[in-house]
């Protein structure tokens, strides 16, 4: 893999711009695969800020598109600076396939190589870097921002790390200075251009609902259409957080920008317990608290148990109660019929 060869994301002059009082992130995703007719072109680069897709370039259109409609914002020479960067990344990573089948002895298949970068800022106005190289989906090489060096996670990846961190190349410093300065100032600039989609606040919708699996109650809250992407979503037992979570999908963004997640819990209720779902975010004066109420044809596992022991023990008593009282009445007739025998007789 040669990664000095290549360019980094479009990045022209770097304007001073004041930072959002969000926390946004910008991130690049380069994607090459081994083999045509796959249904995905053979090199994707696609641009997102936070979690909404800003540009694209791939092999089919070769050239670098908007994806937000604020994008259309900047003028023609950045289309084209990205048009020409995209160009040279696809040579680039076509090329990283082939290097990489080569070193894990792959001769054919589907195999594919990315690579993404990306800068957070946050609310504070502190920063962080990222970067990751992955074959295949697995980790291949990591950046270490600490030491802004090259870790190589599978021994293939050993030569380009030894490569990237000689006193040579020094690639970790190169990648350095764009993703705490380069980075962050088109962070900014993206950030200023998109604020009013960026920011916007959408209320999320809560619905709860339940159902009976294997003696147990499986609950389910469901919360989406809600903008920006961070919530907090939990179930509480009787107003106390002591649910523990059976299982939390990760927060999915819906094709208006919204996003959804839902969180489940498998609870054992007792008589008297009430469940709710608590959602805070940040479009809310204050969080929510839905509470799930069983429909009225409801009965619970604990009520049926309950019902049927009942109902056991009814008939049961029941039933003794019945032999109990035909013996007496299977007495009280033998003994009537033999006096009425006798004083027949002594008639």
């Amino acid at each position: 893999m040669y990664q000095d060869e290549e360019d980094v994301p479009p990045h022209c002059a770097s304007p001073s711009l004041i930072c959002s009082v969000f926390c946004h992130s910008l991130r690049y995703y380069y994607t090459a695969v081994s083999a045509p007719g796959s249904g995905i072109p053979e090199f994707s680069l696609a641009g997102y800020v936070d979690d909404q897709e800003i540009t694209n370039y791939n092999s089919v259109s070769r050239r670098l598109l908007p994806r937000a409609e604020w994008m259309k914002k900047e003028g023609p020479e950045y289309w084209e600076d990205g048009t020409q960067i995209g160009k040279g990344a696809e040579a680039v990573f076509r090329n990283n396939v082939r290097i990489a089948m080569e070193r894990f002895n792959q001769t054919g298949g589907f195999h594919t190589y990315q690579w993404m970068i990306g800068c957070e800022l946050d609310d504070d106005s502190s920063i962080r870097g990222y970067e990751q190289h992955r074959y295949d989906g697995g980790e291949f090489i990591a950046l270490d921002t600490q030491t802004w060096t090259y870790t190589a996670t599978m021994s293939q990846a050993l030569i380009t790390t030894q490569r990237w961190n000689s006193p040579e190349v020094r690639e970790g410093e190169r990648d350095r200075n764009y993703l705490e300065n380069i980075c962050i100032d088109w962070l900014k600039k993206h950030v200023e251009n998109g604020r009013e989609e960026l920011e916007s606040r959408v209320q999320p919708t809560v619905k709860v609902s339940g159902q009976h699996k294997d003696g147990t109650l499986m609950l389910h809250c469901q919360v989406y259409g809600f903008h920006p992407r961070h919530v907090d979503v939990k179930w509480m037992k009787n107003g106390v957080d002591d649910v523990p979570t059976y299982e939390t999908t990760h927060v999915l963004p819906n094709p208006d920008g919204t996003y959804q997640i839902r969180v489940s819990a498998d609870v054992m209720p007792g008589e008297g317990d009430s469940y709710s779902c608590y959602v805070d975010h940040s479009s809310l004066g204050a969080p929510l608290n839905i509470v799930w109420e069983p429909p009225s044809s409801w009965v619970t596992p604990v009520v049926v148990a309950v019902v049927v022991v009942a109902l056991l023990v009814a008939a049961v008593v029941g039933f003794l109660l019945y032999r109990k009282h035909r013996a007496g009445y299977r007495t009280a007739s033998t003994s009537e019929t033999s006096s009425e025998s006798n004083n027949t007789a002594r008639a």
